[in-house]
C-alpha cells in the first residue's frame, strides 16, 4: 500500500510536465497547412524559376547533385550573366565556383 502512495505521489508531481509534453508533441505532429504552392518543391526546378526570370538569362534548366550544379541557359554568352548565375548558385548551395558549370543552351529554331 505504501508504494502506491508513493507512486500516486511522484505521478502527481509530473502530470503537468508530462500533459505539457505530450502535448507539444502532438501540436509537432500536426499538418501546418501553410505549404507554399506557388514554388515547386525541388530545387533545382526553384532556381530554374528564379533563373529563368532573371534579366539576361533567358530560358534556364538546372541539375542539382551532391558533387556540384550544371546550369544551361541561352543567356550564357555574356560573362556578366555567367558570374551573376554562379554568385547565385554559390550563395544558395554553398558551392564553390569550380563546382558550378554554366553552359549554353541550344537556341530553339
Amino acid at each position: 500500500m505504501e508504494r502506491t502512495a508513493k507512486f500516486a505521489a511522484y505521478f502527481e508531481k509530473l502530470k503537468l510536465p508530462l500533459l505539457v509534453l505530450i502535448l507539444g508533441v502532438f501540436l509537432m505532429l500536426l499538418p501546418s497547412g501553410a505549404k507554399d504552392t506557388a514554388l515547386p518543391d525541388d530545387p533545382g526546378d526553384r532556381m530554374q524559376e528564379i533563373l529563368s526570370h532573371t534579366r539576361g538569362v533567358g530560358r534556364a534548366m538546372v541539375l542539382i547533385s551532391e558533387k556540384g550544379v550544371v546550369i544551361a541557359c541561352t543567356g550564357a554568352d555574356d560573362p556578366q550573366v555567367r558570374l551573376d548565375i554562379i554568385r547565385a548558385i554559390g550563395s544558395y548551395t554553398g558551392f564553390g565556383s569550380d563546382r558550378i558549370t554554366v553552359l549554353k543552351l541550344a537556341d530553339e529554331t
